[in-house]
């Protein structure tokens, strides 16, 4: 196949599987890396054999080379605002890691610099891209579980050493505007989102017990109305004690499904004519919680082809403002309509 994307990479620390996407896709050249620690970037460039001659610690390096045409920003959710405008302003195409940004007005900045762009715009919402998930997102809508009346799901990830630097100073994920529910549980809400809809309405309590050195609820569980007969609920829980899961149920008037993003089987219970419950059946699955190869080919297929991007950045503004209207209702007590007009 003729190498048609030229591509550069931004964020060696959390970027590294951007890169492996790029990397395996055959119509892909990766031409430059960049980080602004020049150990990472060393490391980086040196465990995926890109010659040094690729190395950039300015990504205005990137903006500015007309050759690269795709972009992957895997960096801190505060910059991805001014790192994504100036590049969707050069015409270049825009993965963007999750979540889209954290505030109204940086979404919103975002969401019109990839209107104008003559590029296209994805964010990383990479459990659409889970087997998983994928595989439940099949049978719902082939009807062998019915309308759905209830779906739930969890981010269960401790933070406990991950919200401090080594040396003291401040971290970017203790950052009030980055809530857990914000920086974390953007999956499960965008998770839910792609199975269910657009919540009309939610209303959320917060519980803070396990995280010092953040000023945010580090427990967070939120109920959703969709419509009139579908509801669901989001856990979120940054400080938990447990292995990292996004246990996720799905419940149809026909049957439920019993799925994570870290695991080798899914649970599907069905029905028979007489509205019986049978036997579970077990789905074997490839476990794959971050496929980020998957999403850079459909990325590459979208701009190649031409065709809409499925998680643009609309889907990502409708993501983070659920979670910060989750966010709201906690700390006022009243329930929050998200606001989807961008």
């Amino acid at each position: 196949m003729e190498k048609k994307l030229i591509v550069g990479n931004i964020g060696m620390m959390f970027g590294m599987a951007h890169l492996e996407g790029a990397l395996n896709y055959e119509g892909a050249e990766v031409a430059a890396i960049c980080d602004c620690n020049p150990e990472t970037l060393r490391k980086a460039g040196e465990k995926y054999n890109i010659p040094e001659d690729k190395w950039v610690t300015d990504y205005h390096d990137i903006v500015n080379n007309p050759e690269i045409n795709v972009v992957s920003v895997a960096i801190p959710d505060q910059q991805h605002k001014q790192v994504c405008c100036k590049l969707l302003a050069a015409g270049k195409n825009v993965l963007c890691e999750k979540p889209l940004a954290l505030t109204r007005e940086d979404v919103e900045e975002i969401v019109k610099a990839a209107e104008a762009s003559t590029g296209k715009f994805m964010v990383g919402q990479i459990c659409r891209f889970t087997p998983a998930f994928e595989k439940a997102k099949e049978i719902i809508e082939s009807g062998e579980i019915g309308e759905l009346y209830f779906v739930e799901s969890e981010y269960a990830h401790d933070y406990m050493h991950i919200v401090e630097n080594k040396d003291g100073s401040a971290h970017w994920r203790a950052d009030p505007n980055r809530h857990g529910v914000i920086g974390g549980g953007c999956h499960a809400v965008d998770l839910l989102r792609w199975l269910a809809g657009d919540p009309v309405e939610v209303f959320a309590y917060g519980t803070h017990k396990l995280l010092p050195t953040v000023s945010y609820d580090d427990a967070t569980i939120a109920i959703m109305k969709f419509d009139d007969n579908l509801a669901g609920k989001v856990f979120v829980s940054t400080g938990c004690k447990r292995d990292y899961t996004m246990r996720t149920v799905i419940y149809g008037t026909k049957g439920t499904i019993i799925c994570d993003n870290t695991s080798p089987t899914m649970t599907l219970f069905t029905t028979d004519e007489n509205g019986d419950t049978q036997e579970p059946k077990i789905i074997e699955l490839e476990v794959n919680n971050h496929n980020a190869v998957k999403e850079f080919e459909v990325f590459a297929d979208e701009i190649l082809n031409d065709k809409p991007v499925s998680t643009s950045a609309i889907e990502g503004a409708k993501t983070v403002e659920v979670c910060r209207a989750i966010v709201e209702s906690a700390e006022t007590g009243k329930i929050v309509k998200p606001n989807y007009n961008f």
